[in-house]
C-alpha cells in the first residue's frame, strides 16, 4: 500500500504554504489490484499444469464477473468461486449456471412492481454479460500463455456450450412459468 506523498506549495495571497494529501487507491482499485494478482498466479499455475486446471481459472473469472455485475444489485460476493471442486466441462458450466441463476429471486426482489419478464430479460443480460467477460479474460489469458488448444480448447468450448444452454435453458422454464402464471390469471374462477 502505497503512503501519502505531501506536497507543500506557497499560497499566492497569503504567504503561507499549504499541503495537500495525494489520494489512496480505492478500495475497489485494491482489491481490483488483487484479483488481478490471483488471475495471475492462477495464470502461472495453468502454464505448469495441463488439463483441466485451466477451467479453473475460466469458472473463477466467469463468476468474479458475474459477482462484479450483480454487486449492484445483490452485494459483494454474490457468487462464491469454488475452484477446488469438479473442473470438467460439466461440473464447470453446471456450477457457473446454478450459482448465477440460483440469484434470481434476490434479483427479482430488488425490482418489485416491475414486470416479471422485462426483469428476467435483465437479470439474463447481467449474468451472460459477467460470463462472457470472464470466459473472454480466462481465453484471452490462456491464449497469451499458448496453452490454449488441444484439449484445453475443447473443454474451454465445451464448457462455453454448456453454460450458454444451461443459460438458455434456466430462461426457458422461467419463461414457461411466467406464461402458465399468465394463463391462469386469466382463467375464471369456476
Amino acid at each position: 500500500m502505497s503512503t501519502p506523498i505531501e506536497i507543500s506549495s506557497p499560497s499566492a495571497s497569503s504567504g503561507l504554504r499549504s499541503t495537500e494529501v495525494s489520494p489512496k487507491p480505492s478500495a475497489a482499485a485494491q482489491a481490483r489490484a488483487q484479483q488481478n494478482a490471483a488471475i495471475v498466479q492462477a495464470s502461472a499455475d495453468v502454464a505448469i499444469s495441463s488439463g483441466n486446471d485451466s477451467l479453473a481459472l475460466l469458472y473463477k473469472t466467469a463468476i468474479d464477473s458475474i459477482n462484479e455485475n450483480l454487486k449492484a444489485e445483490l452485494g459483494d460476493n454474490a457468487l462464491q468461486a469454488a475452484m477446488s471442486q469438479d473442473n470438467t466441462p460439466e461440473g464447470t458450466a453446471g456450477r457457473i449456471v446454478s450459482l448465477s441463476t440460483g440469484f434470481f429471486e434476490a434479483f427479482k426482489a430488488q425490482h418489485g412492481g416491475e414486470n416479471e419478464a422485462d426483469v428476467l430479460t435483465n437479470f439474463m443480460a447481467t449474468i451472460r454479460s459477467g460470463f462472457e467477460k470472464g470466459f473472454n479474460e480466462a481465453s484471452d489469458i490462456l491464449q497469451s500463455l499458448k496453452v490454449l488448444n488441444g484439449d484445453i480448447a475443447s473443454n474451454i468450448d465445451k464448457t462455453y456450450a454448456l453454460v450458454q444452454q444451461g443459460y438458455a435453458d434456466f430462461e426457458a422454464a422461467q419463461r414457461s412459468r411466467l406464461s402458465g402464471t399468465a394463463e391462469n390469471a386469466e382463467k375464471p374462477a369456476q
